[in-house]
């Protein structure tokens, strides 16, 4: 009894030690822990205040309410500029960065490859110069609008370094006689799916694709021989962009990737500005390049000046006597938005006193902020006004892509209030420039190339703002502005008429050279730098002066009315397929039907070879059984020649037989249809469906390597027709004919 009360606690001791074997593994784990954390401290408290750091720049991209405008603003107007950059306030745009194009570095690189190739094979290269390069233009229409005066400028350009170049439009216009006078020929065209008018498009070194309308005309551009053709897009507006968007989000994924292959097939997709490729930036594969420059702005003032009426004044209660400041910036957003635009309503503040703050007034001080859509942003301005004092009323904000001409051509004094270093000169100053307001901008290196302070605007240092409030005492002296103002914007809108053609021109005479592959018989343009100035100083406005101007249409709308039309055509084939496969009976497919009956048509064809090969050759006479079934066996096989081609029947009595070599199907509508002609496709793929063509990689398996293919060329077609020549040929005389010879109306035959 005793052992079994000795054992009693022996019993109940496992569990004690079990309780405290885990206490000691928990503080194992916990010092274990504790030393990770005392070793990674650093590295702990680095993280969280990353995190931290994510959170607060979160914030800065909310839509901001007044308290955190109050807070922000209380923060940072308690010290000078000095003071905000201590704080790390002061980043003016800092988190966007420009890189540079691709596409060159790219070009270049193959073109010193290439080079380093055939040195390396011993290859001498020599260029027999006798040909100019040749270029085709290629537009939706020829309305005069400001993408006509582009090209033309950039084209005359162009033709005194050395280019040659036609135009071809789907819709002709009175540009028509613009292009005439610059010596260059015309042609109306349809797209590649109209069978009433075709070009080679071999012809050409290179095609500029001008508008988003001519996009037609690209389905050429995806099909052979035209494939590698170098192609050079230029976009003009974003139109395509936002119905990208909306195709994906609906669930047109066919459609969007018909775009998406289009803008792929490009060799350079060219924009006139540093926004459009990030709006594209999804469907970009490595062809966007940015060229800066463009009369659009000055066009668009020229044609829109005189057709606002007095809607927007109403609105802004504005009475005639009132002066407008417009306060305007970057294209881009980004979190230090808010500041600028705090720095400038502080400096335009002492400008108050020079009205009075009575409402019976003739004339008051308005001030309107054009920004991007930042969802409640107009709040943030309310509260930024309110915490300077500023009479309710007096600043306003209006987005940008909505009212931005209306207040431009109300506003009395125009200021960039963006200190962001940009690539490109700002469009909504060039259209301020262009509507001949007077202009306020920081010292910028884009603004200060082309804006001398005091002569066409007038600059301050963005590093201090305080010299911006003399300036605009200096502009608007006692509530008006001054004469010596007025002078100034007559010169800016002189300036901002022509801004940037130099770029503009030189941009695209830069990415020919890199992009276009010359032959040896074609002769290298000159460089660029040769162009005279008078190319490069203005655009060729005088051209476009006798031109009658209709209403002026914006571009983004005319490319909306083309992408509906083109939506709704591919909606229409759309439902066309879908139609006719519902309409194929499941218990009979056609496409197995017509399998059987080119392997039975093949089958024929070998037959009826073998026995003529069989027939030329000496054979002894054989017996009665066997003529019979000789006969009967020829009488089957003129039962499967009567299935074939009438054509095939009908070439069989002729004594000549031509035959077209060609590759792909956008040589098909340069081939004959008629029974004197016979195509040979190079290729297994792009062949005439239901045509007699002849497969020449299935009778010369060479020409299945795309490399003897391309060397061998028409070539090709005549060892094709030489192999086995008695199973194919029937006629007594071969003829050859190119199918460019029938593009370019002559004709051109070997007889054998």
């Amino acid at each position: 009894m005793g052992s079994l009360e000795g054992s009693l606690p022996v019993k109940r001791e496992p569990p004690l030690r079990t309780q405290s074997s885990a206490r000691a593994r928990a503080r194992s784990r916990f010092s274990r822990f504790l030393l990770v954390t005392k070793l990674d401290f650093q590295q702990w408290m680095c993280a969280v205040a990353s995190f931290l750091c994510i959170l607060v720049m979160f914030q800065l991209f909310l839509p901001m309410d007044k308290s955190l405008v109050l807070f922000k603003r209380r923060m940072a107007y308690r010290g000078d500029l000095a003071r905000l950059k201590e704080i790390g306030s002061l980043d003016f745009g800092k988190d966007i960065r420009f890189g540079t194009s691709k596409v060159f570095e790219r070009f270049r690189r193959e073109a010193s490859s290439a080079l380093d190739q055939s040195y390396a094979q011993n290859l001498t290269l020599r260029r027999f110069g006798h040909l100019q390069p040749q270029l085709a233009l290629v537009f939706g229409d020829l309305v005069a609008d400001p993408e006509k005066l582009l090209m033309v400028t950039v084209a005359a350009a162009l033709r005194e370094i050395g280019y040659e170049f036609q135009v071809f439009s789907l819709e002709d216009g009175p540009v028509r006689d613009v292009w005439k006078s610059l010596g260059a020929s015309i042609t109306i065209i349809q797209n590649c799916d109209r069978a009433d008018f075709f070009v080679d498009w071999l012809n050409f070194n290179g095609i500029l694709i001008n508008s988003l309308e001519a996009a037609d005309v690209f389905t050429c551009f995806l099909q052979e021989p035209f494939k590698s053709l170098p192609l050079i897009w230029t976009i003009h507006d974003a139109a395509l962009a936002i119905r990208l968007k909306q195709y994906n989000s609906h669930g047109q994924i066919e459609l969007a990737n018909h775009w998406k292959k289009t803008l792929n097939r490009a060799t350079a997709v060219v924009f006139s500005n540093f926004v459009q490729p990030m709006i594209f930036s999804a469907f970009d594969s490595g062809n966007f390049v940015v060229i800066p420059g463009s009369p659009a702005e000055a066009w668009e003032t020229n044609n829109m000046a005189a057709s606002y009426n007095g809607d927007m004044q109403d609105n802004l209660r504005l009475g005639p006597n009132d002066i407008v400041i417009a306060i305007v910036g970057s294209q881009f957003l980004y979190k230090g938005l808010w500041l600028e635009h705090a720095l400038i309503l502080e400096s335009i503040l002492p400008l108050l006193a020079d009205f009075p703050s009575n409402k019976d007034s003739t004339y008051h001080l308005k001030i309107i902020i054009l920004s991007g859509s930042l969802g409640n942003y107009s709040m943030a301005v309310e509260a930024i006004a309110h915490n300077l004092r500023y009479p309710s009323g007096i600043v306003e904000y209006k987005a940008v892509d909505q009212d931005a001409d209306a207040v431009l051509s109300m506003a009395d004094l125009v200021i960039y209030g963006s200190f962001l270093e940009e690539e490109s000169f700002p469009e909504i100053l060039v259209k301020a420039m262009c509507y001949g307001k007077p202009i306020i901008a920081p010292e910028l290196a884009v603004i200060r190339k082309y804006v001398d302070d005091g002569v066409n605007g007038y600059l301050f240092p963005k590093d201090n703002v305080k010299i911006l409030s003399k300036i605009i005492r200096h502009v608007a002296p006692k509530g008006k502005i001054s004469r010596l103002a007025h002078n100034v914007a007559a010169r800016g809108k002189t300036t901002g008429r022509d801004l940037m053609v130099s770029e503009t021109v030189e941009g695209y005479a830069s990415l020919l050279k890199v992009v276009l592959k010359l032959p040896s018989e074609v002769a290298p343009p000159k460089d660029v730098s040769e162009l005279s100035p008078k190319h490069k100083q203005e655009w060729h406005w005088d051209l476009f002066e006798t031109i009658p101007r209709p209403t002026y249409q914006k571009r983004i709308l005319r490319s909306d009315l083309f992408l509906d039309k083109a939506e709704e055509r591919w909606n229409h084939t759309q439902k066309e397929r879908s139609s006719s496969i519902n309409a194929i009976d499941d218990t009979f497919s056609y496409s197995i039907w017509e399998e059987e009956k080119y392997i039975q048509v093949t089958t024929a064809r070998k037959r009826r070879e073998e026995q003529e090969l069989k027939d030329r050759s000496n054979q002894p006479h054989g017996t009665w059984e066997e003529v019979y079934k000789s006969a009967k066996k020829a009488d089957r096989l003129k039962n499967d020649l009567h299935e074939r081609d009438e054509r095939e029947l009908e070439r069989t009595g002729q004594p000549l037989g031509i035959y077209e070599p060609y590759l792909g199907e956008g040589v098909w509508p340069f081939l004959h249809v008629s029974s004197i002609y016979r195509g040979i496709g190079l290729s297994t793929k792009g062949r005439r469906p239901g045509a007699d063509d002849i497969d020449a990689p299935s009778r010369l398996p060479l020409l299945n390597n795309p490399y003897y293919r391309d060397v061998l060329g028409d070539f090709g077609a005549y060892f094709t027709i030489a192999n086995r020549i008695d199973r194919i040929h029937k006629n007594a005389w071969i003829g050859f004919q190119c199918w460019r010879a029938t593009a370019r109306k002559v004709c051109l035959l070997c007889g054998s």
